[in-house]
């Protein structure tokens, strides 16, 4: 806390203990981070006096240079607050939905004899609009059946009734050719312009059977007055509507107004489906993905992504699908978790959808490794650093653990430049106790390559260790152990300016930034931390629930809990003294501990 200005600290101490938003800024004034609190001192508070791991949290916490903050009256408002302040401000440590303004509209112009189009820009003036469309393939399929069941306008003249009165105007081809009613010389009313409107609204907030009743109904009225005519050319829209449904997704009868939201996340993204459902039909669906913010969960999509999603679709839906269940904030909609049925279909659409954006991403991925990785980067990499030979098989190791818990260790292999994923390998660190990281490379390092030369296998041609010299030193230890120094080049890649350190050489090696040979050995880094990171959640995850401590009869719940919490880990608890276990939990139980300790060593 020493690092920051005494404004800041000061700030600090007399934020008030309750509900509310803050707002931190840099030295630029600018809003950098948005976040809500059912405490604000101790929300605040804990960003200054926390040891925080992530470099994302890090950096937030260094640029600090003012805190605002607003009380409100309960954690809903807050909520609603931090929404619209993060859509104001848009600050670089927050979640941030992508592509949120960049799909196109359709429009109902607020003038006299309205014309309906698409546009990409939103404008108060009155007009009505209808989206967005994501799929623009979609929207212009719509316009065209717009255009061929009603006679609207497309010109841009101005049809007030004084305009059309002084006869300023025209009968053009479109009238001709039967695709408007020339209200701009008086052979339309507004009255009848108006209620084709209203037909065409329906149909673009996906109203079809509101809309086809209203039809059948005016069909009727002209049969009963013997216009003929105008009756069979309402049924010939009907017959229009119902096939242009038909090419819809038809969900169910059943299911008439909902909303569906489905994800899933790795370590650095929220990936999520949106339908919109309306009269059984989906007349929206948005697939996309959002960067995991400070302190943000998966959860938080609920209460960030979805409210904008509902305002950027203007969803009014009293239901929201999602596929674990959970209680809604928001008083306009509630969550439901279908089991079965086809509300239960729908859900596994939406995720269908999403694991394959997640798929496509994926393949994007792969396509940009090819372009920078294969033998052009190989080679670069050799020349660069100076290899014996072409680094065909690399390997990378990276260190994951949270306050020194849980450490485990990840190799991930490249083979031609491309990852080789049936060779990756987790280690669950097995000599080191506490927050040890050079300690943890050493032994993953000698298990590695001890297990290859046992199995007879091929040793890798490099060798790259996430970290800096201490890491690299480390590794190194192992590597003259096992004496193969003169078989394999090791390097580590530090992360600050991506520099890549040799054994017992204190000049790093800096490639060029666009370099084929850096972006492969980046994408292995980032590679390494992801698959290591996954599996300390999962491991972590399990201990969370499972401990050598709960097998011991006559030790409940709240006391291995209560010795856990306090020393961390059982290796620690072990330690103890007789005097320091009994002060902790009693002398009975003290007992039963040491009993069980000494017949199990």
């Amino acid at each position: 806390m020493e690092s920051h200005s005494s404004l800041v600290l000061e700030k600090i101490k007399v934020l008030p203990n309750e509900a509310g938003v803050y707002q931190f800024y840099n030295q630029k004034g600018e809003v950098i981070y948005v976040g809500k609190a059912k405490n604000l001192f101790k929300r605040v508070h804990s960003y200054f006096k926390a040891n925080h791991t992530e470099g994302k949290t890090r950096a937030l916490v260094k640029n600090i240079a003012d805190i605002k903050f607003t009380v409100v009256s309960s954690e809903l408002d807050a909520l609603l607050l931090e929404n619209n302040l993060i859509k104001s401000y848009r600050p670089r440590y927050n979640i941030l939905l992508k592509d949120d303004k960049t799909y196109p509209w359709i429009v109902v112009k607020n003038e006299d004899f309205p014309r309906v189009f698409s546009t990409r820009r939103k404008v108060k003036d009155g007009s009505r609009y209808y989206g967005p469309y994501p799929n623009g393939r979609v929207m212009h399929t719509l316009l065209q059946l717009i255009r061929e069941l009603f006679t609207l306008r497309t010109c841009q003249l101005d049809l007030s009734d004084e305009k059309i009165s002084q006869g300023k105007h025209k009968v053009c081809l479109e009238y001709h050719i039967g695709k408007c009613a020339a209200p701009c010389v008086g052979k339309q009313s507004k009255v009848e312009y108006a209620g084709m409107l209203d037909s065409i609204e329906l149909l673009l907030q996906g109203k079809t059977y509101a809309l086809t009743q209203s039809l059948k109904k005016q069909m009727l009225l002209y049969a009963e007055k013997y216009a003929f005519e105008s009756a069979q050319n309402i049924k010939e829209i009907i017959e229009q509507i119902e096939k242009y449904q038909s090419k819809s997704t038809i969900v169910s009868p059943t299911v008439q107004e909902v909303d569906v939201l489905t994800f899933e996340a790795d370590e650095t993204n929220i990936y999520f489906n949106y339908l919109v459902v309306r009269e059984g039909a989906i007349v929206h669906t948005y697939t996309s993905h959002v960067g995991i913010g400070l302190t943000e969960d998966q959860s938080h999509i609920f209460t960030y992504v979805l409210p904008q999603l509902r305002m950027n679709f203007e969803s009014s839906s009293k239901e929201v699908l999602i596929s674990e269940k959970m209680t809604s904030v928001f008083p306009d909609f509630i969550f439901s978790s279908p089991l079965r049925g086809d509300k239960k279909k729908l859900l596994e659409l939406s995720l269908n959808n999403v694991k394959h954006y997640r798929l496509q991403l994926r393949k994007r991925e792969m396509n940009r490794v090819s372009e920078h990785g294969g033998m052009d980067a190989l080679i670069e990499l050799q020349q660069s650093l100076n290899l014996t030979d072409l680094p065909q098989h690399i390997e990378c190791f990276d260190n994951s653990n949270l306050q020194g818990t849980n450490a485990v260790s990840s190799c991930v292999v490249f083979k031609n430049g491309v990852p080789s994923k049936a060779d990756y390998r987790h280690f669950n660190v097995k000599t080191v106790v506490g927050p040890d990281d050079f300690s943890t490379m050493k032994e993953v390092v000698f298990r590695r390559y001890h297990r290859l030369i046992s199995e007879e296998q091929s040793l890798p041609q490099l060798i790259i260790i996430d970290g800096g010299k201490g890491q690299l030193s480390a590794a190194m230890e192992s590597i003259h152990e096992l004496g193969i120094s003169d078989q394999v080049s090791v390097f580590g890649l530090a992360k600050r300016m991506e520099e890549l350190f040799r054994p017992n050489h204190s000049q790093s090696i800096l490639l060029d930034r666009r370099s084929k040979g850096l972006k492969l050995v980046q994408h292995m880094r980032d590679e390494a931390h992801r698959f290591g990171i996954t599996h300390h959640r999962n491991k972590r995850s399990k201990n969370s629930f499972e401990t050598e401590l709960a097998s011991v009869k006559g030790i409940g719940e709240k006391t291995w809990t209560l010795l856990l919490k306090e020393f961390k880990s059982v290796e620690k608890i072990k330690a103890l003294t007789s005097e320091e276990l009994i002060k902790k939990i009693g002398q009975a139980k003290a007992l039963i501990l040491f009993d069980y300790f000494q017949s199990n060593r």
